[in-house]
């Protein structure tokens, strides 16, 4: 398990950009189980669909693509280095999330080569999928 303080050592990203809160589970290069508490007071709630708040899709898959980076960063030959988005596959919005919803975001690394790696990341609300997609890394 890892808390925010430890998420801050391995992340670069710092708030309002920050969507990991908590991490429940971690198999360094493998997998890792994280938490990100959707709450009111989130910054883009004002401007994205005032009367109606909806999680944007694009910060979902980011805060999935952060879950990845912690268990590829942790790595000790990967300490100190920053991951990048290099590409999205197979991505599908399946459920609204909205302030009150706890995401769980889960991804497995399913191949490393060199400095790029893919994985593949699903966000749940309450075991109901909200997205799943491969998303494609470069560590730098």
């Amino acid at each position: 398990m890892m808390d925010i303080q430890q998420i801050k050592e391995v992340l670069p990203h710092r708030y309002p950009f920050l969507l990991v809160d908590q991490v429940k589970d971690i198999e360094e290069g493998k997998k890792v189980t994280a938490i990100k508490n959707v709450t009111a007071n989130e910054p883009f709630f004002p401007g994205h669909f005032p009367d109606y708040p909806v999680m944007p899709g694009v910060l979902i898959l980011e805060a999935l693509a952060q879950t990845g980076a912690i268990a590829v960063l942790g790595m000790e030959q990967n300490k100190g280095k920053i991951g990048f988005l290099a590409g999205v596959d197979k991505c599908r919005f399946k459920r609204q999330v909205k302030p009150g919803d706890q995401l769980e975001l889960t991804v497995e690394i399913i191949r490393m080569k060199g400095p790029i790696g893919k994985g593949k990341g699903i966000a749940t609300v309450n075991g109901e999928t909200a997205c799943e997609a491969e998303i494609t890394f470069a560590i730098k």
